[in-house]
């Protein structure tokens, strides 16, 4: 079912991705480092012991600047780069491994970035032979990195394959040659094709594609012809982003803002897009993720099993996150935690044995409540909201739920909230009706991006 368009319109607001909740903007920033170390050992006994715990590893460097991103990174052709970060790495690993007092079990690693694949083979494989030294892996274990299709080498794919990885994600983001050169990120199709088939011939079980609508001169005809080479190419899972344009806080997506298509076009994008993607056999999971029947997120998603972290829907009911290296985030369920974003200062600190740590949020009782229910929400499409929650609704917050309703979005049965068909496009402004965060500082509300 695709939107209306007069639903698109009303409902095309800036939201929160819920990655967490509450989400990062609205931490309270009151996390001193012995706090923490508490918290995390409290977190490892009460779930990482039996569940295991999951990394993500931050490795933020590129060799050259994609226009679109919003992530944290570091533009640099240096290479003399890799071997302090990778050793601030490891240290900052060795602390956590001190606090849990036996080898850790792995139930999953992502390497995110920047760019993983900016580091040669021999580096990543320094990095995670290492962290597999101290702890142990899990039989159900995912292990999965980013590759850039112009730097992954078939020497990285087999190194990490080799330790244990078998997700691998591709960031393609879009196909048509005005696209990529206005974002900065040109990568022809030959190059995917040469990277993904080595991929399978490697035997990784799970590709993921990027893709992203609403990024300048994209056309129904490019968005068009896109789906058609991804689809030719057959991975496994697809991410379908709505591009995000903040350039108050990423300066380089000004350079192609008069290029932007209008919001009508971009509704228009994210519906071809959307609709290619399931008439090529693509299953929709949640918000912005798609994956061919049979993947082990669409056996999830049908079974209730569907979780949701900062690195994105997963199988892993892990409960325990740990991030490592600059701006990276943990989260230990009951608080989360990001390391500082400069990297010098990322390096400095965990090489003299300090923790990192930038901003933090410790969770009251009421913050897990909401954030079950914002889980339940965008992975189960429904959620039961104890009275508690309801009664601590602001009067703008219920009267929108009300309104949604009405629109047809969802249901309201007692205390259960039922995310219908239609409303999955506006999970994230329906998820929004029960943050409680950002219903008392709505002025946070314009540092996100819309839902479409």
């Amino acid at each position: 079912m695709t939107p209306s368009s007069e639903l698109v319109k009303k409902y095309n607001q800036p939201s929160p991705r819920y990655t967490s909740y509450p989400t990062l903007p609205l931490w309270e920033n009151s996390l001193k480092s012995e706090v923490w170390e508490e918290l995390v050992k409290k977190a490892f006994l009460q779930f990482g012991k039996k569940e295991g715990i999951s990394l993500y590893i931050h490795l933020p460097f590129c060799e050259s600047l994609c226009t679109y991103c919003g992530c944290n990174k570091r533009i640099t052709k240096n290479k003399a780069v890799k071997a302090p970060y990778i050793q601030a790495l490891l240290a900052e690993w060795r602390k956590y491994t001190d606090l849990f007092n036996e080898k850790p079990k792995i139930a999953g690693i992502h390497l995110g970035g920047g760019t993983p694949t900016f580091f040669d083979p021999e580096c990543l494989h320094e990095l995670i032979s290492q962290i597999l030294g101290s702890s142990e892996r899990m039989s159900n274990a995912e292990f999965s990195f980013e590759g850039h299709p112009n730097n992954t080498s078939f020497a990285h794919l087999m190194t990490l394959k080799e330790l244990g990885f078998d997700r691998v994600s591709f960031g393609i983001q879009d196909f048509d040659e005005q696209v990529q050169t206005a974002i900065h990120r040109i990568q022809p199709f030959e190059k995917v094709k040469n990277v993904t088939d080595s991929a399978k011939i490697l035997g990784y079980t799970s590709i993921n594609f990027d893709l992203i609508y609403g990024l300048p001169h994209q056309t129904l005809e490019s968005m068009t012809d896109t789906i058609a080479k991804v689809q030719s190419l057959k991975p496994d899972r697809i991410a379908f982003y709505s591009y995000a344009h903040l350039p108050s806080a990423f300066p380089a997506q000004k350079s192609f803002e008069q290029f932007l298509p209008s919001e009508t076009q971009k509704k228009e994008l994210y519906e071809t897009g959307r609709a290619l993607l399931k008439n090529t056999g693509y299953e929709e999971i949640g918000m912005d993720h798609f994956a061919l029947p049979g993947d082990p997120l669409v056996s999830a998603k049908s079974t209730g099993q569907l979780h949701r972290n900062f690195m994105g829907y997963t199988t892993l009911p892990s409960k325990v996150l740990i991030g490592l290296g600059s701006s990276s985030i943990s989260d230990v369920y009951f608080a989360y935690a990001q390391n500082t974003k400069g990297i010098e200062s990322y390096q400095s600190e965990a090489i003299s044995g300090s923790w990192a740590l930038q901003k933090g949020h410790i969770l009251t009782d009421k913050d897990i409540q909401v954030r079950n229910i914002i889980l339940d929400l965008i992975c189960k499409n429904q959620a039961e909201i104890p009275q508690e929650i309801w009664n601590s609704l602001t009067e703008r917050q219920f009267n929108s739920l009300r309104e949604m309703e009405c629109d047809q979005l969802i249901s309201i049965a007692s205390t259960l909230l039922t995310v219908r068909e239609e409303g999955m496009h506006f999970v994230r402004n329906i998820c929004t009706q029960i943050d409680l965060r950002l219903a008392a500082d709505r002025s946070k509300k314009e540092l996100f991006s819309k839902v479409v």
